[in-house]
């Protein structure tokens, strides 16, 4: 992802800067996808694996990137709550 689009990118809800999701931790998301049972802050399944994400400043969320382009929507954003693993 270009760092300059980084730089400016925030949590259309928290208004949180956010920065890209480590190798370990979107290994972590993706395992749990696999297993079934993540969700999107509106109630439906996220499905697909995260080729990249995006997390907030708290890292309490994460947005998926799709072609390298985030996908910036509240209502489909993952809460890291779902994943008892995840560094806080």
């Amino acid at each position: 992802m270009d760092r300059k689009l980084l730089d400016i990118l925030c949590c259309p809800a928290s208004k949180q800067p956010l920065a890209l999701l480590a190798a370990d931790d979107l290994d972590l998301v993706n395992r749990a996808i696999a297993r079934g049972g993540v969700l999107r802050a509106d109630g439906t399944a996220q499905a697909d694996a995260l080729s990249e994400g995006l997390v907030t400043r708290d890292r309490r969320t994460v947005y998926r990137v799709d072609d390298g382009i985030p996908v910036l929507l509240a209502d489909e954003a993952l809460e890291t709550s779902q994943f008892p693993d995840f560094p806080r």
